[in-house]
């Protein structure tokens, strides 16, 4: 089923907002204080987890005032869709990530395969340490034990979209955080 501009108008005026711009904006403020304690002296690459991340991920370093470099990685089991399948790799770094210290910036950690993947890549790859730092993280037991080390905020476990996180590739600009009504 195609969507349609009218169905995705649709699904935004249903949806229950579960956090405003105002707190997801000072969620991204409170967790570039608690990255910036942690890797401040690492001088660390950060990785933006493409397409969701970009909007945390570009707010988040405005907050991140010590030396960094930027890179992003693209992989992805959703291609639209609402439920996940098979992990589609479609870029990695092109910076070297051997002996670095990486954050990955996320936009959310749901059951965690996609982060989870893309964490033991770059171990794989030689990384010194690997941090994850997602937006929001969905209260649930499906996570296989994934933690990430910063979490803006924690929401229930809906379909979620706004601040990067889509609905069929539409609504990621959506100013906070949504959740789609009776999903």
């Amino acid at each position: 089923m195609s969507v349609t501009p009218e169905h995705v108008e649709q699904i935004y005026r249903e949806a229950d907002c579960l956090h405003t711009q105002e707190q997801v904006e000072a969620a991204i403020v409170r967790m570039a204080g608690e990255i910036t304690v942690r890797l401040k002296e690492a001088n660390p690459l950060v990785l933006c987890v493409m397409t969701g991340a970009v909007i945390p991920m570009g707010q988040l370093l405005t907050h991140l005032a010590f030396p960094l470099q930027i890179d992003y990685v693209h992989a992805t089991r959703y291609c639209g869709e609402t439920c996940g399948g098979a992990l589609n790799w479609l870029a990695r770094p092109r910076m070297a990530v051997q002996d670095r210290v990486v954050l990955v910036v996320d936009d959310i950690l749901d059951e965690g395969v996609t982060l989870k993947a893309i964490l033991d890549d770059l171990r794989a790859q030689g990384a010194r340490e690997v941090y994850s730092a997602v937006l929001v993280e969905k209260e649930h037991d499906r996570k296989n034990g994934l933690k990430a080390d910063f979490v803006g905020l924690v929401v229930e476990d809906r379909y979620v979209f706004g601040y990067g996180m889509d609905y069929k590739d539409y609504l990621r600009n959506a100013p906070g955080i949504f959740a789609v009504k009776g999903m």
